[in-house]
């Protein structure tokens, strides 16, 4: 049967407007090399964008998006309760696409051009104290293979300041002790790479000698540096799993996430004495703004100190 005209547009649009998507996924993979989660995010936002625009809006062209459309959707996403960092993600996803969509030619206008970002709130990142970290890195039980693996990758995450994205993506030919630095890929494939202290290095060594060759399996070959009791490259979900149950075991009280370990790291670091400069690059921060909320940290640290124990206080 042939469709009368006008629903042959509708669905041809609908279509166009999902193989443009797809396009720009593919781009920002192949030719950004964006990390696996910061693709999803824009994919996620820019479907739930998409949606509203076909749905609500009845629009399947990109010409026909104005600036008062992508308005009305982030009005919905502010009117659901969502906060400014996620409305800032959005604006973001949807300007990348847009930007794109005309460099390709694919439409004739941006309409995110005079859409403003929110002001976000800077809030100072969590970091451990020097005691709790120790109590963490002393938390794993060495008598077995998990806890060699897990006091390793604890001293090489707080040795280091990497994401645990980094650390679970680093292979056997990333470390190199024996001139004693790390190499990792950050956000956008980039290579840095970082000094690694006396500690982890004494862990990454027994690990390897005593650890690692029980957990790899025959069937499994990986070059993967942490390995799973599979034998395969350990996950987030389960280092994540993992560090829940060290840090009730150190009776830490405050929150602690991977990142937790990173913030710690950049903030010891600062206090006692680092160049800016040189955790920056440590970090992987492409702007040094970025790295400089560690300082305030440390101030606000040092604010803490004054008010307990300065008699005038």
């Amino acid at each position: 049967m042939v469709l009368p005209p006008v629903v042959f547009l509708f669905k041809w649009g609908v279509e166009q407007m999902k193989d443009r998507l797809q396009d720009f996924i593919h781009f920002m993979i192949v030719e950004k090399g964006l990390s696996q989660n910061t693709v999803k995010a824009y994919e996620r936002d820019l479907v739930n964008y998409l949606s509203y625009v076909q749905k609500i809006l009845n629009i399947n062209s990109f010409d026909e998006i104005t600036r008062m459309h992508i308005i009305q959707f982030l009005g919905q996403i502010k009117g659901e309760g969502k906060s400014s960092r996620t409305l800032a993600r959005h604006i973001a996803s949807i300007r990348s696409f847009h930007q794109f969509l005309l460099r390709e030619k694919a439409a004739g206008h941006d309409p995110t051009v005079h859409i403003e970002t929110p002001q976000l709130e800077k809030n100072l990142p969590k970091v451990l104290s020097i005691t709790d970290v120790q109590s963490l890195l002393e938390a794993p039980d060495q008598s077995t293979m998990f806890g060699i693996r897990d006091k390793a990758m604890l001293e090489l995450l707080y040795g280091t300041g990497t994401r645990i994205s980094e650390l679970l993506d680093m292979n056997l030919d990333d470390i190199h002790l024996t001139i004693g630095f790390v190499r990792c890929r950050g956000k956008g494939n980039k290579e840095r790479i970082i000094p690694i202290g006396m500690e982890a290095t004494k862990a990454i060594e027994r690990y390897l000698k005593e650890a690692r060759p029980k957990l790899r399996k025959e069937k499994n070959k990986t070059d993967a540096l942490f390995l799973n009791h599979h034998g395969k490259r350990l996950t987030r979900q389960g280092f994540w799993k993992n560090l829940k149950k060290l840090a009730s075991k150190a009776d830490i009280k405050k929150e602690l996430t991977p990142h937790t370990l990173r913030h710690s790291f950049a903030t010891h670091l600062l206090e006692n004495g680092a160049d800016l400069r040189a955790v920056q690059e440590m970090l992987g921060h492409a702007d040094i703004s970025t790295t400089q909320i560690y300082t305030h940290v440390s101030k606000s640290r040092l604010k803490d100190v004054y008010k307990q124990f300065h008699p005038r206080a």
